[in-house]
C-alpha cells in the first residue's frame, strides 16, 4: 500500500465471541482509498460477522473498526455518512416502489429536497431502474431488488461500499451486469464484498482477503493467490479440512 493512499476501511484485531464459540478472531487488514477487495471464503468463514461490525451493526468483542478514518463504535453516525452498506437479502419494504423507496430513506437521512432529487436521478442511472420505478418492489426480479437495495446504498453518495454476498441467488445476465456496475463504481469509490465466488474474484478484485474459521489466511492480489492459473486448488488448500489454522498466509497487500 502507498503510504500517500488514505485508509477508507480498518480492522485492527477484531474477534467476536459468543459464549465459548469463536465467529472470528484478531482481524487486520487495512483497505486504502480506490480498491476493489474481494472478502473470500466458505459459507460460515466469518465474513458476514465481520462485514456488520465495520458497518457497525454488530458490536466486536475485541479490537477497533474504523471508516474513513472514523471508529464505527465511538463516531457511529459520522462513520455511516460515509459508508453505504449492502446486507445479503437486505430488507426491502416490498409495497413501496422503488422511486418511494429511495424518497423515503433520503428523507431519512436528512438530505436536503434538491440534494435527494439530484442524487434519486443519479442513483437510478447507476443502477438502471428507470423502467421499474412505478412498479411495486415485492413484484420486481431478484435482480432488480438487488439493484434497488444498491440504489439506497449509493443514495447518500458515500466514500466506501460494503456488499455481503452482492450476487447471490442471481442469474448470469444479473450476475455480469452486477459486476459490471461494481467496477464502475470502483472508479471512485473503496468497496469491499465477500463472496465464495472465484469468478467473482477474477471479475472483479484487486485484492483477495481469504478467512477461514474466522481467521484471516490470505492477503495478497488475486495473481498472488494463484497457482497454476488457477484459484480453485490454493482456496481448497487455505480453506480445506487439512488447513492448519494457526498458519496465515500474508502476501503484500496490493496499492
Amino acid at each position: 500500500m502507498s503510504k500517500a493512499s488514505k485508509v477508507m476501511i480498518e480492522a485492527k484485531g477484531l474477534s467476536k465471541f459468543y459464549g465459548p464459540f469463536v465467529a472470528i478472531k484478531d482481524i487486520s487488514f487495512a483497505i486504502p482509498e480506490g480498491q476493489i477487495v474481494a472478502f473470500l471464503g466458505p459459507n460460515g468463514a466469518g465474513k458476514t460477522t465481520t462485514m456488520k461490525i465495520l458497518s457497525g451493526y454488530l458490536a466486536a468483542s475485541e479490537g477497533e473498526a474504523s471508516i474513513a478514518g472514523l471508529d464505527v463504535t465511538k463516531d457511529r453516525l459520522a462513520a455511516a455518512k460515509k459508508l453505504g452498506y449492502l446486507p445479503e437479502n437486505g430488507p426491502l419494504y416490498r409495497d413501496m416502489t422503488p422511486l418511494e423507496l429511495l424518497t423515503f430513506f433520503g428523507e431519512v437521512r436528512g438530505l436536503e429536497p434538491a440534494t435527494l432529487t439530484k442524487r434519486i436521478d443519479t442513483v437510478i442511472k447507476q443502477c438502471a431502474l428507470e423502467y421499474v420505478l412505478e412498479k411495486t418492489i415485492g413484484k420486481l426480479s431478484r435482480g432488480y431488488r438487488q439493484r434497488v437495495g444498491l440504489a439506497t446504498a449509493l443514495l447518500h453518495d458515500p466514500p466506501v461500499l460494503i456488499m455481503d454476498e452482492p450476487t447471490a441467488g442471481l442469474d448470469p445476465n444479473q450476475i455480469r451486469d452486477f459486476r459490471k456496475n461494481i467496477r464502475e463504481l470502483g472508479r471512485s469509490k473503496t468497496i469491499l464484498l465477500s463472496t465464495h465466488i472465484l469468478q467473482e474474484v477474477e471479475a472483479v478484485a484487486d485484492r483477495v482477503l481469504l478467512v477461514h474459521n474466522g481467521q484471516l489466511v490470505f492477503d495478497g492480489t488475486p495473481n498472488q493467490l494463484r497457482e497454476n492459473g488457477s484459484l480453485e486448488e490454493p482456496f481448497y488448500r487455505l480453506t480445506g479440512y487439512g488447513h492448519v489454522e494457526s498458519t496465515a498466509v500474508k502476501e503484500g497487500a496490493a496499492a
